[in-house]
């Protein structure tokens, strides 16, 4: 798992959302250039989708492949498909109807139209990721290839949200989704925040990923931060569960940042 987690602290949300946009412009094209293609984990919320209006909009978006970028997303909510409420159908709204993507490599869970519960839609959530690390593993021609394909594609970048509750995904305090070790995806019913069935990423799912960013605006969210950042259990402030691979970064605003007590602050520069 990567070190402690670094914090990026910016004067407002508008401003943290054009960093985070810049930062993950950057990386994509990095990751590109080292295995041709990137995978990228997107989450919904204010912030969320706000920096994807912002990736949209940014000269600089040019500078990535879009139609070798796979996206994935960390949770979605289990309504009609196109439902306002959906993650799915926000992102498309701020990015991938703006961008040249294959749509073949947009990978949405499934909606309430397609499937009778959560738990199902979740099933086939994850039997699409499996499908997917199969491929990715079968295309491997590396020296370090692994003898078997695991049950999770490579995540590149996985971005989050974090609730004022301190809920990542739709991983809720004391609930069962926190607490499951031996899925990649799980159903979500009686969510305490609406709609109440969703379909999530589990914590080792998203603890996969190389490189995982929390991003957080608010002040209504820095007991969370606060809190996660102090290490609390992830059962009670799953925000504090999130570990990637190579590299945890909190990329929040000055609002969010106002109760992380500073000698828990590791500022990471810009772009770094």
């Amino acid at each position: 798992m990567s070190a402690d987690p670094r914090v990026s602290i910016h004067p407002n949300s508008a401003v943290l959302m054009a960093a985070i946009a810049a930062r993950l412009i950057t990386k994509l094209v990095d990751v590109q250039d080292k295995h041709g293609e990137a995978t990228v984990v997107l989450t919904g919320g204010t912030v969320g989708i706000g920096t994807l209006k912002a990736v949209a909009e940014s000269p600089a978006a040019p500078a990535v492949d879009w139609s070798r970028v796979n996206f994935w997303w960390g949770d979605e909510r289990f309504v009609e498909k196109d439902s306002s409420d959906r993650n799915t159908v926000q992102a498309r709204e701020a990015l991938l109807s703006a961008l040249p993507v294959d749509q073949d490599r947009v990978h949405e869970p499934g909606s309430a139209d397609e499937f009778a519960t959560a738990e199902d839609a979740a099933a086939d959530y994850a039997a699409r990721l499996k499908a997917a690390a199969e491929a990715e593993h079968a295309a491997d021609t590396s020296d370090n290839r692994p003898e078997e394909a695991g049950e999770l594609p490579r995540f590149d970048i996985l971005l989050l949200g974090v609730g004022p509750d301190a809920h990542i995904a739709s991983l809720f305090p004391e609930q069962a989704g926190i607490r499951v070790k031996d899925r990649t995806v799980v159903g979500v019913e009686n969510s305490p925040k609406p709609p109440p069935s969703r379909i999530s990423l589990t914590l080792p799912a998203i603890n996969s990923a190389q490189e995982i960013w929390m991003v957080v605006a608010g002040e209504d969210k820095a007991g969370a931060v606060g809190l996660a950042l102090a290490g609390a259990n992830p059962v009670q402030v799953p925000a504090s569960g999130p570990a990637g691979r190579s590299r945890t970064l909190w990329l929040i605003d000055e609002n969010a940042a106002s109760r992380v007590p500073q000698q828990l602050i590791r500022k990471d520069p810009a772009g770094a």
